[in-house]
C-alpha cells in the first residue's frame, strides 16, 4: 500500500509490528507502543520542530491547523483507506509540538476475542439505564464498548447513537441505524449533543467521554428516560466509578446525583491491561458490577466502600472482582506472578507467586484442581 503522506509512512509498520500507537515529539525520535512498551523506530533520527510540522500539517484542513496553532491542542481522527484509522492529538510542549496516533483496529472484536465474560450481556437485554466501561487511558475502553455497540447491531434493531471526540470505530448498519456524531465536527460539545439526542428517538446512546457534571447528569436523565447509555471514565475499580460520579458534584447536590444513580446504574465493567507471559501482547482483566436492589441502597445511602464485598458475593449474578479474574489468568499460566502481583488490588494475596513466578502458578493451578 503506497502512503498519501509522509506521516503515512511511519503508521503503515504498525500491524507488522505489532504496535498500539505512534509517538512523535520534537527532540526525539519516532516510538511506537508495542506490548505496552515505548520502543525507538529502527533507522529513525531525531524529529526537529520544522520536521514536525511538514509531516503533521498536510493530513489536517488549513482551518483546523489554524485552530491547533490557536489553541495548542486538537483532537481528530486519520485514516488510511483501505488501512486503518488512528486516533490522533496534535499538542504543543516545551521543545516545540507533538503527536500520538493510536491505531483503531478496523474489525470489532467479539466477547470471547476480548476475554470479556457474558454475563455483560444481560446489560444489553434489560436495554435500559446506564452502563459504565472504566479503567486508565489505553486500557481498551473503546475496543470493549465497539464489541458491545457491534453486538447490538446485529442482534437488535435499535436506534444506536455515538457521540464522540472523535468518532473512532465506524459502525456499518445491520439491523440497527447507527447515527455517528463527532463533538467539534457535528455538535458543539457532550452536552449540547445529548440534549439533541433525547429528540432523536434514541433506543441506545454512547457517550464518548462523561467529563463534567452537565454531560453526566443528561446521560442520569436519558437513562431514567428509558435509553440505554453507554459512557466512560477514568476510575480502575466499580467502587471508585461511583463516587467518582457523585463527588464531580457540589456537596449540596450529591444526595440527589446518589438517588440517580442507584435508580438508573445497571453495571459497571472495568479493566485494565496486563501483559501477557505465554506470548507477545497484552490481554484484559476485567471487574463486572451488576447493579441489583442491594448494590443500588449501597449507592443511595452513601456506602459505596461496601461495593467490593457485595461483588465478591455477587457471582451467582455474573459479578466478578478484578482480583478474582487477574488470578484465573495467573493460574492458567497467561500472565506472570510479578504481573499478577503489580495489577492486583489487594496485593497481599499475590505477594507469594511474586518473586517465584512460573514455578508459583504450576503450584497455584495444581492446588486448584486438586
Amino acid at each position: 500500500m503506497e502512503a498519501k503522506y509522509e506521516i503515512d509512512k511511519l503508521l503503515l509498520p504498525m500491524k507488522e509490528m505489532m504496535a498500539t500507537d505512534l509517538h512523535l515529539t520534537a527532540g526525539e525520535p519516532p516510538k511506537y507502543r508495542i506490548h505496552g512498551d515505548l520502543q525507538p523506530i529502527p533507522g529513525q533520527s531525531v524529529l526537529t520542530d520544522e520536521a514536525l510540522h511538514k509531516l503533521l500539517e498536510p493530513i489536517v484542513l488549513p482551518e483546523q491547523w489554524q485552530r491547533f496553532l490557536r489553541e495548542h491542542d486538537f483532537d481528530f481522527a486519520h485514516a488510511i483507506p483501505g488501512y486503518a484509522r488512528f486516533r490522533t492529538n496534535f499538542y504543543f510542549h516545551r521543545n516545540g509540538i507533538g503527536a500520538v496516533f493510536r491505531m483503531i483496529p478496523e474489525q470489532m472484536m467479539s466477547f470471547d476475542e476480548l476475554g470479556l465474560p457474558n454475563s455483560v450481556l444481560q446489560f444489553v437485554e434489560i436495554g435500559t439505564g446506564l452502563v459504565l466501561v472504566t479503567g486508565p487511558t489505553g486500557s481498551g475502553k473503546t475496543t470493549t464498548l465497539a464489541s458491545i455497540i457491534d453486538y447490538i447491531n446485529e442482534h437488535y434493531k435499535r436506534h444506536i447513537i455515538t457521540l464522540e471526540e472523535p468518532i473512532e470505530f465506524v459502525h456499518q448498519h445491520k439491523n440497527s441505524i447507527i447515527t455517528h456524531r463527532e463533538v467539534g465536527l457535528h455538535t458543539h460539545s457532550f452536552a449540547n449533543a445529548l440534549r439533541s439526542a433525547m429528540r432523536m428517538d434514541p433506543d441506545v446512546i454512547l457517550v464518548g467521554e462523561m467529563r463534567d457534571t452537565e454531560t453526566i447528569s443528561l446521560a442520569l436523565t436519558c437513562a431514567e428516560m428509558g435509553i440505554l447509555v453507554f459512557g466512560t471514565l477514568h476510575t480502575n475499580s466499580a467502587s471508585k466509578t461511583v463516587d467518582r460520579i457523585v463527588d464531580v458534584f457540589p456537596a449540596v447536590e450529591q444526595a440527589r446525583i446518589r438517588t440517580m444513580l442507584a435508580g438508573s446504574l445497571r453495571g459497571v465493567i472495568a479493566q485494565q491491561l496486563l501483559r501477557r507471559c505465554d506470548k507477545p501482547g497484552r490481554i484484559a482483566a476485567f471487574e463486572i458490577l451488576v447493579v441489583d436492589s442491594a448494590i443500588s441502597s449501597l449507592i443511595r445511602s452513601g456506602q459505596a466502600a461496601k461495593i467490593p464485598s457485595a461483588i465478591q458475593a455477587g457471582g451467582s449474578k455474573g459479578m466478578q472482582t478484578m482480583d478474582s479474574h487477574i488470578m484465573r489468568l495467573f493460574q492458567r499460566g497467561i500472565i506472570s506472578g510479578e504481573e499478577a502481583y503489580q495489577k492486583a488490588f489487594e496485593k497481599a494475596q499475590f505477594e507469594q507467586y511474586w518473586r517465584f513466578g512460573d514455578e508459583k502458578a504450576t503450584e497455584a493451578t495444581a492446588a486448584k484442581t486438586q
